[in-house]
């Protein structure tokens, strides 16, 4: 549940058990849960103990997608390969933004988001894309 993305094969089961050894999700468990997958789904899934299929956890909003058990490593690198192909300097920024709107409300959210948006504009890596995207070309960011 810290992953940014998840991908899980469908072989995967996903559940916090501890309810049924008479304790509680530990280590941010309840909270990462809730998040996730919303109030009323996270006391089912916290409460009962019970397990789920990777499918049931995408229906969720736990995992991005399920895919075949030998898909799962070359699938998860495809997504990484699509994200280091990106400015590094905007992802980061990009992940502090979405990683705001899980802890503030969404008025705050919006002005921090506005706040990176307008920083994004100063970085030679903006430059870069808004030239390539006219130019009809790939970027060559620079991470700067």
């Amino acid at each position: 549940m810290s992953c940014d993305i998840i991908v899980a094969s469908e072989k995967a089961i996903f559940g916090q058990p501890e309810i049924k050894i008479g304790t509680i999700p530990g280590m941010g468990g309840t909270q990462r849960l809730t998040h996730a997958i919303g109030k009323a789904k996270a006391m089912e899934w916290v409460l009962t103990g019970d397990q789920y299929t990777a499918e049931e956890a995408e229906r969720a909003g736990l995992v991005s997608r399920v895919v075949k058990h030998e898909d799962l490593m070359p699938t998860a690198l495809k997504i990484a390969e699509s994200i280091a192909k990106n400015s590094q300097v905007t992802v980061k920024l990009a992940k502090r933004a979405v990683n705001a709107s899980q802890e503030t409300t969404l008025t705050t959210g919006m002005k921090y988001e506005r706040d990176i948006f307008a920083m994004t504009f100063a970085t030679a890596d903006r430059k870069e894309g808004m030239t390539a995207f006219v130019e009809k070309r790939p970027p060559n960011f620079k991470d700067a």
